[in-house]
């Protein structure tokens, strides 16, 4: 390369030294007869001192140049950069290729609408924090793919045209040209063709692979995603939690300095639906969510004591501080969009008692509240009643809400489970039956094998997630090898003989051949990266994403295609 060093490399030993740097215009600052420039690339920044003989033309930001100078030591030395010891004192300076005005500032802490750097992404992944975010994300992958390797994983890829079936989110189509009304399906992951490779021998498989899944976006969410994605012949949730667990320290090691402490905590779901009213809970903060059914039993309260007799669940937390109205305003739109209308409170400060309920507490019942909740100092009761599931969704919502706003999380903090036995069925109210939780191909635990099929609310699975400060980052189970158990899976979640052989078939037919008992397990990376690298959505460490309706701004993805092309599909518009 022409350039002898990156814009970050220079210290006070090369002070004496011809260079040759490229890169981008960051600043441009006129003193007198002197011109400073902060030229700017990946590796950080170096500012060029430049006489009136040297400026051959008007540079201006973001200007590609090349210069040759000598590097000398800098009088007011910057501590904040890496070169901030050293100038270069340039001598011939060449315009590499001109910029137009810049949309936004090429700098950190920018107020830009985010459709505004999706529209000109190339460049949003100029300024540093977005360099480090696919910086960390490469890390990463490197980190994933050294560990597997070393401990004797195979890299193998598997289908991006696979065959839509049933269950789980929608599938995204795509038409076959030479087969005419027949579509491909995306792949939302390669669950199947991965046990395949167990029964094939394969023993030990992973690789890194996008994934496809058509449902509504959040900020942990995007239509296209990327997992590691990894089986295990031989191996029960036991061998595949401690791989993980390996994979994790190292990474928390290498990108944070973090000494993970193993083996993680383990939360059954059920707990961790009473404790944090979500199976992904965050554990930088207490705030343990209680049922005080009992408490209130005999209380004056009207929707408590209405929910109570109804058999729902009067679900609560205790807030270490006096909220506002303007917080408590946040907190009960937050119990609204997870479909609970009241949200209650009391605030108990200075041995005194406010709010909306709290001229209704008896004596017995203020001391119970301050007895269960361990308060010892001021702060604020929050409460909800509904039924026991749509309760804890809720408040399990306002726990999260309410430590941002009482500032309880160090941001700087990952805390790190498992949540294991999930439920094996769920309800599924558009269809009016079970559908399996995970998908049909998850291990029923030991101790309900016998009744899974005909218990089926009370049936769980031999399954586990890794949670990492709220986000659900992976997960994984103990596949099914029996085909009794296979077959009885199936007609659990009342799937007919000819959808099971249209759509599955050709995957049950291999265990006809001799099947290990295997595991296995996919971590969300781009979940993982955002956390690292405290970003507030995934789309931060994804190079070229999609909006929140699912739109690329750059490119117009997804757009209309000409009727030419539709017609070689056999597709028509509807009208």
């Amino acid at each position: 390369m022409k350039r002898t060093h990156t814009c970050g490399q220079l210290q006070i030993a090369n002070v004496g030294q011809e260079v040759v740097l490229q890169g981008w215009v960051n600043k441009i600052r006129k003193m007198g007869a002197l011109t400073f420039v902060d030229l700017r690339d990946r590796y950080g920044i170096t500012q060029l001192v430049l006489s009136d003989a040297v400026q051959n033309e008007d540079i201006k930001p973001e200007y590609v140049i090349e210069i040759t100078g000598k590097v000398i030591e800098r009088k007011s030395k910057n501590a904040n950069i890496a070169t901030g010891a050293i100038e270069i004192e340039v001598q011939h300076l060449t315009v590499i290729n001109k910029a137009d005005l810049t949309p936004f500032e090429i700098k950190d802490d920018i107020t830009a609408q985010e459709d505004t750097r999706l529209k000109y992404r190339y460049l949003d992944l100029r300024r540093p924090v977005m360099q480090n975010n696919l910086i960390t994300r490469s890390k990463v992958n490197n980190i994933m793919r050294n560990y597997f390797n070393d401990h004797d994983f195979i890299e193998i890829e598997t289908p991006v045209f696979a065959k839509s079936t049933p269950e789980g989110a929608r599938d995204f189509l795509v038409p076959s040209r030479l087969n005419e009304n027949k579509f491909y399906a995306l792949p939302q992951s390669p669950q199947l063709f991965k046990q395949l490779f167990m029964i094939a021998g394969l023993d030990r498989y992973f690789q890194i692979v996008k994934c496809f899944r058509d449902e509504d976006l959040r900020i942990d969410r995007q239509p296209e995603f990327t997992q590691l994605d990894l089986e295990m012949s031989f191996a029960t949730q036991e061998d595949v939690i401690e791989m993980i667990e390996g994979l994790m320290a190292q990474i928390l090691k290498k990108i944070k300095g973090i000494d993970l402490a193993l083996p993680l905590q383990r939360i059954d779901y059920t707990k961790a639906i009473e404790m944090y009213g979500s199976d992904k809970p965050d554990l930088r903060f207490e705030l343990v969510i209680q049922t005080l059914n009992e408490q209130f039993k005999q209380t004056e309260i009207p929707f408590f004591k209405t929910a109570i007799d109804n058999g729902d669940a009067v679900r609560g937390i205790f807030v270490p501080k006096v909220l506002t109205k303007k917080d408590l305003e946040a907190l009960t739109e937050t119990a609204k969009q997870n479909r609970v209308n009241i949200l209650a409170f009391a605030k108990w400060s200075q041995n005194e008692w406010s709010g909306s309920i709290a001229s209704k507490l008896n004596d017995a019942e203020k001391a119970t509240l301050l007895k269960t909740f361990a308060v010892k100092a001021e702060g604020t009761f929050l409460f909800v009643a509904d039924k026991y599931a749509l309760a804890s969704q809720a408040m399990g919502a306002i726990r999260n809400h309410a430590a941002k706003l009482a500032d309880l999380i160090d941001e700087q903090q990952f805390k790190l489970l498992w949540v294991v036995k999930f439920p094996l069925f769920e309800w599924s109210e558009e269809e009016e039956r079970f559908v399996a939780a995970h998908h049909p191909f998850t291990m029923p635990t030991s101790d309900c094998l016998a009744s899974f099929d005909t218990d089926k609310a009370s049936a769980f699975a031999n399954a586990y997630d890794i949670v990492m400060n709220g986000f659900e980052i992976g997960g994984g189970s103990q596949r099914i090898t029996d085909p009794e158990i296979q077959e009885r899976m199936f007609q659990a979640v009342e799937m007919p003989q000819d959808v099971i052989e249209r759509n599955f078939g050709w995957f049950i037919k291999a265990y006809n051949y001799g099947a290990p008992y295997h595991s296995g397990c996919a971590l969300g990376i781009d979940r993982i990266c955002m956390l690292l690298s405290h970003a507030e959505n995934i789309r931060e460490v994804i190079a070229f994403p999609k909006n929140s309706s699912g739109v690329d701004p750059m490119s117009n993805a997804p757009d209309f295609v000409d009727a030419k092309q539709l017609a070689e599909l056999n597709i028509q518009h509807k009208k």
